[in-house]
């Protein structure tokens, strides 16, 4: 048998549906949301008369529009305030879980997946942030998505894929002193620049890789995920 990629694995695990030369169908494990990238998806779906297929695999939390102090008083800005409240009233008219600023589990939303073990290894995930690649630090494949997206999601589990290329960046040797995962990865885009791994999805090895905490991985895909 051919040797094959982790993400080529986890993409052949997920295919529902697939035509040569034609985008694939790809089952979405988790389906992350927050206040801003969703209103327009879940009016979509009233007009279209259509319910949220997998509302237990879908999760949201206010993260954009919140206060960094104060955060029970209510929002100053109006924009921001009728936000985070319509994304309180799309939650419970469509039966998905919400984390709101009462909540102990609110936060950052490419950071609560991995805290409420949500976020797995081998699982697809998709969010309407461009950050969402912070996940693939645990062996997702993960990626941010367009609103009319997310409502294609909300609406059926799936999503319609171009299959991306393959990159493998190595990362030989160990750490010397005072060399964080930042820099390491300020210096893989200095050497393919901010377009390198446009098409591609990348998977990162080598010792300086192997040594690197959850925490620091999470920042290798979060900061080198989002300029690709």
């Amino acid at each position: 048998m051919a040797h094959r990629t982790l993400f080529e694995k986890i993409w052949e695990s997920h295919t529902v549906h697939e035509e040569t030369d034609r985008p694939s169908l790809i089952w979405i494990d988790r389906h992350l949301i927050h206040e801003v990238t969703s209103p327009q998806a879940f009016e979509g779906l009233r007009m279209a008369g259509r319910h949220v297929r997998r509302p237990d695999l879908t999760f949201a939390t206010a993260d954009h529009n919140v206060p960094t102090t104060a955060r029970l008083l209510p929002i100053q800005d109006p924009i921001s305030a009728k936000q985070v409240e319509v994304l309180g009233r799309n939650c419970r008219e469509f039966g998905i879980t919400y984390f709101d600023l009462k909540s102990p589990h609110q936060g950052i939303v490419h950071v609560i997946g991995p805290e409420l073990g949500l976020t797995l290894p081998g699982t697809t995930i998709v969010c309407g942030d461009s950050h969402t690649s912070t996940h693939g630090a645990f062996g997702a494949f993960a990626l941010g998505i367009g609103t009319s997206e997310v409502e294609h999601v909300l609406a059926t589990q799936c999503l319609w894929l171009q299959k991306p290329k393959t990159l493998e960046i190595r990362v030989d040797g160990s750490r010397a002193r005072g060399v964080s995962a930042k820099d390491i990865v300020l210096s893989i885009i200095g050497r393919i620049g901010t377009a390198g791994g446009t098409g591609s999805v990348i998977e990162y090895r080598g010792q300086a890789i192997s040594e690197l905490s959850m925490e620091e991985r999470m920042t290798i895909c979060n900061i080198l995920g989002r300029q690709t």
